[in-house]
């Protein structure tokens, strides 16, 4: 019902910049929230960022606040994830996610999403 793309991802040196995309298509009317996850080899899949489609509330984790950002454009039906002064650790496959429905479940989890990307790699060198 919903498809995602993600794009933007890359090999950039430490301290470097990166903005990520995601579109979605398909029933985006239904969507409620959608986020950013990232997971490395060996790793669980871990929370980034999430933004409420209505409304623009975001959500972070500890780890990238203060470096990466959430945006929407709701005329593109298109996520971004900007992410600024990149260190090693943020090398991974980040996945775009989205929540079709109002759910009890919280948008910092992984259970809550309904539909995902792809991934898109991201190699941050020191």
């Amino acid at each position: 019902q919903v498809q995602l793309v993600e794009s933007g991802g890359g090999l950039v040196q430490a301290g470097g910049s990166l903005r990520l995309s995601c579109v979605a298509s398909g029933r985006t009317f239904s969507i409620y929230a959608m986020g950013w996850f990232r997971q490395a080899p060996g790793k669980e899949r871990e929370f980034v960022a999430a933004i409420i489609w209505n409304g623009g509330s975001t959500y972070y984790a500890d780890s990238v606040k203060g470096r990466l950002t959430i945006s929407r454009d709701s005329a593109k039906n298109t996520v971004y994830l900007q992410m600024n002064s990149l260190k090693p650790e943020d090398t991974a496959v980040y996945y775009c996610a989205a929540r079709w429905r109002l759910g009890i479940v919280a948008i910092t989890t992984t259970p809550a999403y309904d539909y995902w990307g792809q991934g898109t790699q991201v190699t941050v060198s020191s």
